[in-house]
């Protein structure tokens, strides 16, 4: 899947698909914690970005920002061929290309928020050399990714409108390895409502549950890849994913991975002493 390259004005010709080789020594510059604490500051849910980034692009994408047919289930995969191998050091290496037309300043949040979860689990993202299966991440129209490893070169479109930001740079590489949305799992209806009045009928199908494999981890609704209050609503405001019993709890945060992000990941890949750890920011 591929979609024609996010368009800006750089005082130079972009090629999306010249790709760069991870691990340039003279990109120096990362952000702060305090530059990605800032997205709090930031009144626009980061769903709601990501679906705005979106909104242009013409084939289907399930549930917002995922390239995949929808009879494909996340976490529950034939032979394991959707998760990413281990390496003889029991790490997952992930291997990853970047397309030269990001600034090296964009590049370096890339890289950090692939060094925040390697920072938490046994995934280790490593620049490209010769291997048949990996990333490539592109400034295409929009953001969005294929769920786990579909083989050979795996696009993850992070154009610079809108997307290049560390959590939504987290939240499309965690569909990468495996995940769908929080609000499509298959325990759903005990912890949020769907309101299927404030969804438009085309757009149903985003909210449809998936046969997935928990982890027997909870429900999280301070997932990364739980998706905002009005995802997909029909008018401006109203709600298309309510919290039950309280509805006042938060969802649809883009900062960071949650405890049981992280928890999940090493679940999923046996990362072993890396299970039972708990992160705090």
């Amino acid at each position: 899947m591929r979609h024609a390259s996010s368009t800006r004005v750089r005082g130079k010709i972009s090629r999306a698909d010249t790709m760069y080789e991870p691990g340039d020594n003279s990109i120096k510059v990362l952000p702060t914690d305090q530059e990605i604490q800032s997205e709090m500051h930031n009144v626009i849910d980061i769903s709601s970005r990501i679906l705005e980034a979106n909104k242009e692009i013409s084939d289907v994408l399930l549930e917002g920002d995922m390239a995949l047919p929808k009879t494909r289930n996340a976490m529950k995969c034939l032979n394991d061929y959707c998760k990413w191998p281990k390496s003889p050091s029991r790490s997952v290496e992930v291997p990853y290309t970047i397309a030269n037309d990001f600034y090296s300043n964009e590049k370096a949040v890339i890289e950090s928020a692939m060094k925040s979860i390697s920072a938490k689990t046994c995934i280790r993202f490593v620049p490209r050399t010769n291997q048949v299966d990996y990333l490539s991440i592109e400034n295409l129209l929009g953001c969005w990714s294929t769920v786990g490893r579909s083989g050979g070169k795996q696009q993850v479109s992070l154009s610079v409108d809108g997307c290049v930001s560390h959590g939504i740079i987290e939240h499309e590489l965690i569909h990468s390895l495996g995940f769908h949305h929080e609000h499509t799992r298959s325990d759903r209806d005990q912890y949020i409502r769907i309101n299927w009045d404030n969804i438009p009928q085309a757009s149903a199908y985003n909210f449809q549950k998936k046969d997935t494999d928990n982890l027997n981890t909870p429900y999280d609704y301070n997932s990364i890849m739980h998706y905002g209050r009005t995802a997909f609503a029909k008018q401006y405001g109203k709600e298309t994913i309510t919290p039950i019993p309280n509805p006042s709890v938060q969802i649809g945060q883009r900062l960071e991975m949650s405890n049981v992000d992280i928890q999940r990941i090493n679940k999923l890949y046996d990362c072993g002493e890396h299970i039972s750890l708990i992160y705090y920011k």
